[in-house]
């Protein structure tokens, strides 16, 4: 029934993908088109246990004995383990940006398939609760949703865990991370977020939607260290490789 609804529509509205504006076909993932869908570059092991960065030839000397980035082992970052499903290029790239610049919300839901996709398995079974990046209560209300919020909605909806919007806060506004360097990003963020104390022993984790230097995944994860957090992992659409 929904497949000839689904026709029916395009035929007298012909869907566009938001990121080619090609014509939709088969194998589309709505609202983007099976070209930009299969193209999207997949992250895939090997990886470093630490920060999920792929290994860009796997050889027992690129890691040490528990798969970690020489960066990892020479500074451990601040969560205990982060995943992301995909290059920050080509078509995801254009797609993210649709969905927080264009308002394009049906896109979080093939960007949540593909979260699901990537790194279902590579997550803990124990996981108590997904917790998307805060934003600010202006730059929210200016853009209608948190990207990060649709995000994590479904893929804790899919993987049957608790979403905890509420228990990671931004306690004050910063500047766009987009034009900063790693140091500057660093800086505008120290402090901006408060977790409850409802993370207390509990594992968590922090959703976003790229993880381009770290910085703002990172002082999130030390708000939910700082308020008794057990285990703090990241979960990313994409990764800035």
């Amino acid at each position: 029934m929904r497949t000839w609804a689904t026709a029916a529509l395009d035929l007298l509205y012909p869907a566009l993908c938001p990121v080619c504006t090609t014509t939709l076909g088969a194998g589309r993932r709505d609202p983007l088109c099976a070209e930009c869908w299969a193209t999207i570059v997949r992250i895939e092991p090997p990886y470093c246990t630490s920060c999920g960065r792929p290994f860009a030839v796997f050889a027992p000397a690129a890691a040490t004995a528990i798969g970690r980035c020489g960066d990892c082992v020479a500074a451990p970052p601040a969560w205990d383990y982060a995943r992301a499903a995909a290059s920050f290029d080509g078509p995801l790239r254009d797609a993210l940006h649709a969905l927080k610049f264009r308002g394009r919300r049906a896109v979080a839901r093939p960007l949540a398939e593909l979260v699901l996709e990537q790194c279902r398995t590579a997550l803990p079974v124990d996981v108590d609760a997904f917790v998307p990046v805060p934003l600010s209560a202006v730059r929210e209300r200016e853009r209608g949703f948190n990207q990060a919020e649709l995000v994590a909605t479904r893929v804790a909806s899919s993987l049957a865990v608790r979403l905890q919007a509420g228990w990671l806060t931004r306690v004050r506004a910063t500047a766009s991370q987009s034009d900063l360097g790693a140091a500057e990003r660093r800086a505008n963020v120290r402090g901006a977020f408060a977790a409850s104390p409802r993370v207390a022993g509990r594992h968590v984790v922090v959703v976003d939607d790229v993880l381009t230097t770290g910085a703002t995944a990172a002082e999130c994860c030390r708000a939910l260290r700082a308020a008794g957090a057990r285990t703090v992992g990241v979960l990313t659409v994409a990764r800035v490789l």
